[in-house]
């Protein structure tokens, strides 16, 4: 290839892409994988300490952008799905999660991430956990109490509304979430098969940790083993059948996995030295390795963007997995899922922008998953609308290469009401006493060096100098602690802090 041709290519990279399209370029597919539950450290290219093998999520680091300081909105499941697919922080509208049977936690009208891409001809598909809601009532037998689980409290013949179809995908498969009813496939807006009982118990053990399944409708042939082989490849599917489209296609794929139930395949079984939930880490890596393979063998590899994290942090198994395999899921970084301490929100994420990201890279830059709507807004050219995203930053200058620093200086995490961090530069302020939610295992924090608890009413980190979050120097800094308390309430009152909506230097 001569430079003049090299020349060509770049310039290509350095136009919005909807110049591209309009000159009968392609726009790239996109592809999210999303764990459930996994920690920053089970991550192989994160932490070399790993006793898990993640042979395709590190091939796929080596083949793009890792971030070693990416976050989710929320220590928890539904907060993180929202705020991804809207660039809005979850705890300016709610805090919890979808208990199984609730509505729609989006808003009328809010504009979604697969929505804004559909408006862009893209294909959309959600294949996989989507624990976002929908609008059971409208399924509901006439005079079935309004609280009812029961299976027969529903006419599952009737198509149910307030789902992925309503909030801009074109297609969806998948069980709504593994552990909560109803326990049979959904296609679309209607059950494959209708639930003919009041599930209650279980059939198989699990393989480590306890079910973690509500109780409702369901199949009484329903196969917890079986949904994520199956869910892998109607996700493998997808990707074939795009095979000869014009349209370039976006697929979330957000993994039931490695959230309990810890149901890893017999095939699995010690593949990895810490235990059932590691061998689980393992499947969910070969999940995502199908996924990428079926892109290589449809040629749409070189065309398409993949994006991987996951919704939070480790469950809290994870204490009893260091101990007994020597296997801490959290790697470098103290808490858990539901913890406002860094691990139960920095997450393992990976961006591959073929021709884009430059391959093997690594980026410290402070990003959130909310910034993806800004970010693929931006390569599309597409202006959002004011009222959208109000919380999302555009990072695609930073995965061209045209900085190295991301628009990104401030990020509130939070997982309950009223009890927030905030994240400013290098400075962490739990705003409350502790920043565990989930609950404080004092045998670990002896093991890792941890001091006792000054009981102070907030906590301080330099993370520049203790990621790891062993020294509260609040008492020393209270002009740092007083000035983040400052931001994280104008923040808090403003109701946004996407850049594109700050008013105007006059």
């Amino acid at each position: 290839m001569n430079c003049l041709h090299i020349l060509s290519l770049l310039a290509l990279l350095l136009v919005p892409l909807a110049t591209l399209r309009a000159a009968g370029a392609s726009p790239p597919n996109i592809l999210i994988l999303y764990a459930d539950d996994m920690g920053f450290g089970d991550l192989g290219a994160n932490n070399r300490a790993s006793k898990i093998p993640t042979p395709n999520l590190d091939k796929l680091a080596a083949q793009g952008l890792r971030f070693t300081d990416a976050h989710s909105s929320s220590g928890i499941c539904t907060p993180s799905r929202y705020a991804l697919l809207t660039g809005r922080h979850h705890w300016r509208d709610f805090h919890g999660i979808d208990t199984g049977f609730d509505a729609p936690v989006f808003k009328a009208g809010q504009l979604t991430l697969p929505e804004m891409l559909r408006k862009n001809r893209y294909a959309t598909a959600c294949i996989g956990k989507w624990h976002l809601g929908w609008q059971w009532d409208s399924i509901r037998k006439p005079g079935s109490p309004p609280q009812s689980k029961r299976h027969d409290a529903f006419d599952w013949t009737k198509p149910f509304r307030g789902g992925p179809l309503d909030h801009g995908f074109d297609h969806y498969f998948g069980d709504n979430v593994i552990n909560f009813p109803p326990y049979t496939w959904i296609e679309n807006d209607r059950v494959l098969a209708v639930p003919d009982i009041t599930f209650k118990t279980t059939p198989k053990n699990t393989k480590e940790g306890s079910w973690e399944c509500r109780e409702g409708p369901g199949r009484s042939d329903w196969d917890f083993y079986a949904v994520l082989p199956t869910l892998t490849r109607k996700g493998v599917e997808y990707i074939r059948s795009r095979k000869g489209r014009t349209e370039p296609f976006f697929l979330y794929f957000p993994l039931p996995s490695p959230h309990a139930p810890i149901v890893p395949a017999d095939a699995f079984d010690g593949k990895s030295k810490a235990g059932a939930y590691g061998d689980y880490v393992v499947q969910t890596d070969d999940a995502c390795g199908q996924l990428l393979q079926a892109l290589r063998d449809t040629g749409a590899e070189t065309n398409t963007i993949v994006f991987f994290s996951a919704d939070n942090g480790a469950e809290q198994y994870a204490y009893t997995r260091d101990e007994k395999h020597g296997h801490w899921s959290s790697g470098p970084l103290r808490g858990l899922k539901r913890d406002l301490y860094e691990s139960g929100h920095r997450v393992p994420t990976i961006l591959k922008w073929p021709a884009v990201t430059k391959p093997g890279s690594t980026t410290g830059a402070l990003f959130s998953q909310i910034d993806l709507i800004a970010t693929f807004a931006a390569a599309l050219g597409v202006e959002l609308p004011r009222a959208a995203a109000a919380d999302s930053h555009n990072f695609l200058p930073l995965l061209r290469g045209e900085t190295d620093q991301g628009p990104r200086t401030t990020h509130v995490h939070n997982t309950n009401p009223d009890h927030y961090a905030i994240r400013h530069g290098d400075w962490l302020l739990v705003d409350a006493q502790e920043g565990y939610v989930s609950r404080r295992v004092p045998a670990w924090e002896k093991r890792h060096g941890y001091p006792d608890d000054d009981h102070a009413p907030v906590e301080l980190y330099d993370l520049k100098t203790d990621l790891a979050q062993k020294h509260n120097v609040a008492a020393a800094h209270p002009e740092k602690v007083a000035e983040l308390q400052a931001l994280l309430k104008r923040i808090r009152d403003q109701g946004h802090s996407a850049p594109r909506l700050a008013p105007s230097p006059k």
